[in-house]
This record gives structure tokens, C-alpha cells and sequence, in this order.
């Protein structure tokens, strides 16, 4: 369990790499939006939900592809910019922004040696658009299960193998399936815990929301974005056995 106060500081670190982040976006002219427990700390609580220890964020592929281009020039050195190409014994396929002040480790590498840097984090994910039909999203959800299979443990995939080969195949079949224009948003697998699909101009145009008082990019509407993720009434406060966390210890080094 963390300490709340130690949890506090780690989130505001983190809110420090979301503004970097979002500044550089502005400056590039990238889409961006506010993703998963993220977004529902901005709508439910106006910040980070009490007990999360990370942040989400999603971009369209190509503006993701271009962060990707320009990311180590523009970012700041107390952020390490990683992916399996800057960190190669980083076992995931979509980018972190890795802070140098604070450490987290995560349940599935307590215990570890961890050979990867361990900065707490925001999460920047790739989406993909795709036609709009029963065939596209069966295939979309049979593809998503065997990416879970195949994709490295974390805290949504207990018993995943890692299977890069195997995985970059997969997230390759839903790639030629991207279309430019108005349609479904879909994951594209490098991030394997979520396969919901949302609607084109239910994202776009995005608009900004406070969160920790600060404005960042949004879902035009964020509750179908919810309502898509999550089962139950995301709303309603989970119990505290509920109230699942990244973090089985952190710790600030500033």
C-alpha cells in the first residue's frame, strides 16, 4: 500500500510530464485526449481519481506517429521517453513518459529484476479508425483476445506470454484495416487491456476539460467514451476492494 502522501506527490510528477506533454502537442498542432482512469478522474473528480498512479493518453495514429519523430527533441531531460527502441528491455509496444523523480514498481514486477527504467508514468496509446460493421468488430474482438495471449504481463494481462513476433502480426492485421475519415476509433493492440470501439464524432472535435485545474483535450463526449470502457456505473465510487492500483510501492528520488 502506498502512502497517500508519497501517492500525492508521484501524481503531481506525473501532472508535470501531462503539461510538457500537452505544450508540446499545442505547439505541433497533435490530437490528443485524456484516456481511461484519466478521463474518468477529470469527469467524476476534476483530477486524478484518489487512488490512481498513473495517467492515460490516446492519440490518432498519425499524430501519434509524428509525436514519435519529435519526441526526444522537445521533451525535457527529467523525462525519459520510452519505448522497445530507447529501452530495449522494455517489454511493450506503445510509448511511456518515464519521470526521472520518481520510481514506481508495479505488482507484476515486484520481486523482479526489473532491467527497464521504472519512472512513474503516463501512458500514450495509438488509435486506429475502421469501417463501421458486424464483420470489423467481430474481428476486432477475436483479434484483441489473442493479443491478450501473447502480450507481456501486466496488471490486466496476469498470464500473458510475451510473444513479440507473434503479437506485432496481430496489431499488423488491424492496421491494414485503418481507414482514414469518420468511423469506428478502435485500440490498435500495442495497448492489449481495452477493445472497446467508440464513435468518430462522439471523439471528434475534441473538446478541453479541467483536470487538477488545468485544461486538456477530451472526447467531444466523454460519457460515451465511458460508457464504452467500463461495464459498471463508473460514477459510483468502486468499494475499496475494488479500487485497483499500477503501484505495489513508490518512491520520490528528487
Amino acid at each position: 500500500m502506498v502512502e497517500p502522501k508519497i501517492l500525492r506527490e508521484a501524481q503531481l510528477i506525473m501532472l508535470d510530464i501531462l503539461v510538457e506533454f500537452d505544450k508540446i502537442c499545442r505547439k505541433h498542432n497533435l490530437k490528443y485526449w485524456l484516456d481511461s482512469g484519466t478521463l474518468l478522474g477529470a469527469v467524476r473528480h476534476g483530477g486524478f481519481i484518489p487512488w490512481d498512479d498513473d495517467i492515460d493518453i490516446s492519440m490518432p495514429l498519425e499524430d501519434y506517429k509524428k509525436f514519435e519523430k519529435i519526441a526526444l527533441n522537445e521533451l525535457s531531460d527529467t523525462i525519459f521517453f520510452q519505448t522497445n527502441t530507447t529501452d530495449p528491455k522494455f517489454p511493450f509496444d506503445y510509448i511511456k513518459l518515464r519521470s526521472n523523480r520518481a520510481k514506481i514498481v508495479e505488482f507484476h514486477e515486484k520481486g523482479k529484476e526489473i532491467k527497464y527504467h521504472q519512472g512513474v508514468f503516463v501512458d500514450i496509446f495509438p488509435m486506429l479508425n475502421i469501417p463501421n460493421s458486424e464483420f470489423h468488430y467481430k474481428f476486432y474482438s477475436d483479434i484483441f483476445a489473442l493479443i491478450r495471449r501473447v502480450s507481456a504481463k501486466s496488471l490486466h494481462t496476469p498470464d500473458g506470454k510475451d510473444m513479440p513476433k507473434i503479437r506485432h502480426q496481430l496489431q499488423n492485421s488491424l492496421l491494414l484495416m485503418h481507414q482514414k475519415g469518420e468511423s469506428k476509433v478502435i485500440y490498435g493492440g500495442e495497448m492489449p487491456d481495452v477493445s472497446a470501439w467508440f464513435d468518430y464524432d462522439k471523439i471528434f472535435p475534441l473538446q478541453e476539460m479541467r483536470f487538477e485545474g488545468i485544461n486538456f483535450y477530451v472526447p467531444n463526449d466523454p460519457h460515451h467514451y465511458l460508457e464504452n470502457i467500463y461495464s459498471f456505473n463508473y460514477m459510483e465510487l468502486p468499494p475499496p476492494e475494488g479500487r485497483v492500483t499500477h503501484a505495489h510501492s513508490m518512491e520520490v528520488v528528487e
